[in-house]
């Protein structure tokens, strides 16, 4: 952890979403102003069935779910969540040691766990974490943008780049760009 740049680390999750579902009310709310520090937006819900609404309607960056909780637990939750987005970042935040449980959440893939007592250390290291996933998931997306042009725009964009030493996607944006400015 002496190698984090907290500054830096805030800039980056200051960006994000979060979402805290834990029912114990202290624990919720020490949660909550925790993130708050970090994260631009914080929402939190006190139980899993509540939370599912609240997901679907914000959609956040980051859930940080509870695992044992009356109604629908944290299991389940994080089991709805992934159908809807496979790709959803969740945080277990427990005190269980139920092996089955911390099982389970394995399989439905959570991203990491944060036992409790939580020691703010550990949170800091699993925000750095975040920050790298959604880096490297922004990455991958902006990496897979492609369009399909017809061969003849295609072979007059090719050229007119040679003509300007710069790359067809710049071109393209330009085009674009020019495109829906008028």
């Amino acid at each position: 952890m002496n190698n984090i740049d907290l500054v830096k680390l805030t800039e980056q999750t200051k960006k994000l979403s979060a979402l805290v579902v834990e029912d114990e009310k202290v624990a919720n709310e020490l949660l909550s102003s925790t993130f708050k520090n970090f994260f631009a937006d914080v929402q939190s819900s006190f139980n899993g069935e509540d939370a599912l609404a609240l997901y679907r309607k914000s959609a956040p960056d980051v859930v940080f779910v509870d695992i044992i909780m009356d109604g629908m637990d944290g299991i389940e939750l994080s089991r709805q969540i992934r159908a809807i987005n496979p790709n959803q970042i969740i945080i277990v935040i427990s005190a269980s040691n139920d092996i089955e449980k911390i099982s389970q959440s394995i399989e439905i893939g959570v991203n990491s766990f944060i036992q409790k007592p939580i020691d703010t250390k550990k949170i800091i290291e699993v925000l750095n974490s975040l920050v790298g996933i959604i880096a490297k998931k922004k990455k991958v997306e902006t990496k897979t943008f492609s369009i399909s042009l017809p061969l003849d725009i295609y072979e007059a964009v090719n050229e007119s780049a040679k003509a300007e030493s710069i790359s067809k996607n710049a071109l393209i944006i330009r085009a674009l760009r020019k495109f829906y400015e008028a």
